[in-house]
């Protein structure tokens, strides 16, 4: 085989310059210490490498919103906290004030939970560093509670939860919204009694709404026999019947039996729900049982659920200039069933589609949004999932209604405390009916205050579970980080002891090809004569 001269050197070039190019390689790898810098340098090394990147960018990321949960947990609970703590003084507020007080003491406790009012819907509405509402859902630029022009106030954010994700497949809330924490603490006054007999009040006779003690039994009797009549047939007996008629007096304390010797408070108990019963008599009807009988029997109250309040109001883009006039839930059995089981408990929106056709959206209203309830004007009502709506105008395609119910189930805790003030501020000294309606006042107080501190410390809990969560990820994520830390280093970090043999090597191949090269180059055919 026969090798030309021109081969000869261009073999060896590309032999010389192979060997050099490995030798500046390995003299950068042992420089500086990395084996991997192009994807040419390990192309299977190089994708896994571009994985465990990947994987580390994820973990800075959940690192971040792990960091961004804890942060607003801790915010919130220091709120919620603080809101608890005004809330048990207002409860040692409205105790003192049950006891020998006269007006002014009264006033005077007033005032003092009125000023806490103010700090917690001051604590309510806390924002975050970035001056994100802490408790509106993601209405986060939206005070979660306002005054209302009735004085009551209202939430106006929403029942979302943020959710981050702070490991794989791993999600937690990262906010607290007042729905939660707030809006659904237990109303214990949510029933009412109506005095249907005699017409005009006495005052001889007076039962208070009651205070629900234990919401299942609450729920599944008494919510189902209402409305219930109780008639008073003597000084020493009542009777209870349900709606249809039956006699249910054997399911109250001691069936029925009462006392009229005095005017201090009873309690008669019934299907979950305890009702203050006071009797007024002057001395003469007291002096024998017959006066006694003659002046209590024939009175007779209703018993019931607080019926549904609904508000509505108008969207100001809407095409048109009616308005809905008044809005109240259906009392018949069709009614509160459809309400019962279709109204939204968000809130809802009246949408017309025509100027007589709409739909009932729960709220807000999206691109997947459907009905929940449809219909079409029937006079100037629109009825929708058992709530009746009396408009005023003629409506046009495209008018919009927000409409919000309060079925008086739950209560928030601004509102109980609108309640016991305008309770203590009502005159009562030397009016023992005044009197007994400002007791009941203050044990539906006491109730909901409770209730309302229930439910902050379940938010507390809530948020610190997720605390604890994020924080046991937190450990799971950084060893995951010091194992892809590992793992990169081990693809690309590279080996002193076996680089610098390596470049030893590949320098003295390069020194005896220079040598070789220049040994053969000097051969022809005349040197072998």
């Amino acid at each position: 085989m026969r090798i030309s001269t021109a081969q000869f050197y261009e073999a060896s070039a590309t032999n010389y310059q192979r060997t050099y190019n490995n030798v500046i390689t390995t003299g950068n790898e042992v420089s500086s210490q990395v084996k991997l810098n192009t994807a040419g340098d390990d192309p299977l090394g190089a994708a896994r490498v571009l994985q465990l990147a990947q994987q580390s960018s994820m973990l800075d990321q959940y690192k971040t919103n792990i960091s961004t949960v804890n942060s607003n947990m801790t915010q919130a609970e220091t709120a919620l906290s603080s809101i608890s703590d005004a809330l048990q003084t207002a409860k040692e507020l409205v105790i003192k004030a049950g006891g020998v007080f006269t007006d002014a003491d009264r006033k005077a406790n007033a005032a003092e939970l009125t000023q806490l009012q103010a700090q917690i819907v001051g604590l309510m509405n806390s924002q975050d560093a970035n001056g994100q509402y802490l408790f509106s859902g993601s209405k986060s630029t939206t005070p979660p509670y306002a005054l209302n022009s009735d004085g009551t106030y209202s939430y106006n954010g929403d029942q979302t939860s943020i959710d981050l994700p702070i490991g794989d497949g791993l999600k937690v809330a990262s906010n607290t919204t007042g729905w939660d924490a707030f809006e659904q603490a237990i109303n214990t006054t949510r029933t009412s009694s109506t005095l249907t007999s005699p017409a005009v009040d006495d005052g001889k006779v007076s039962l208070s709404g009651g205070v629900a003690g234990s919401s299942s039994t609450y729920n599944s009797k008494f919510v189902g026999g209402q409305p219930y009549t109780v008639a008073f047939l003597s000084s020493s007996q009542l009777k209870i019947t349900d709606a249809a008629g039956n006699d249910v007096t054997t399911e109250a304390n001691q069936a029925g039996v009462f006392s009229s010797t005095s005017a201090a408070n009873q309690t008669v108990s019934f299907r979950g729900v305890s009702l203050n019963l006071n009797i007024n008599l002057t001395d003469a009807e007291r002096a024998t049982t017959a006066s006694s009988d003659a002046a209590i029997a024939g009175h007779s109250f209703q018993l019931a659920a607080t019926q549904s309040s609904i508000s509505t109001s108008r969207s100001p883009g809407n095409p048109s200039s009616a308005t809905i006039t008044a809005a109240s839930a259906g009392t018949s059995a069709a009614d509160m069933t459809a309400y019962n089981n279709s109204f939204p408990a968000g809130g809802a929106i009246l949408k017309f589609s025509s100027a007589t056709s709409y739909d009932l959206y729960a709220s807000p209203i999206t691109a997947s949004s459907t009905p929940v309830s449809s219909g079409s004007l029937s006079g100037s009502t629109a009825k929708a999932s058992g709530v009746n709506f009396t408009l005023s105008g003629s409506p046009a395609a495209g008018d919009q209604f927000v409409v919000q119910a309060s079925t008086h189930q739950t209560q928030n805790i601004l509102n109980t405390l609108t309640s016991v003030i305008t309770a203590l501020n009502t005159p009562a000294d030397g009016n023992p009916v005044a009197t007994q309606k400002l007791n009941s006042s203050l044990d539906s107080a006491l109730g909901n205050l409770t209730s309302g501190t229930e439910q902050i410390s379940t938010a507390i809990s809530s948020g610190g579970a997720r605390q604890n969560a994020t924080t046991n990820q937190g450990i799971t994520n950084d060893s995951l980080q010091a194992s892809n830390s590992t793992n990169q280093s081990a693809i690309t970090a590279s080996d002193p002891v076996d680089a610098i043999a390596r470049l030893t090597m590949q320098k003295t191949m390069l020194q005896a090809m220079q040598l070789v090269f220049t040994q053969v180059s000097q051969l022809n055919l005349f040197s072998k004569i």
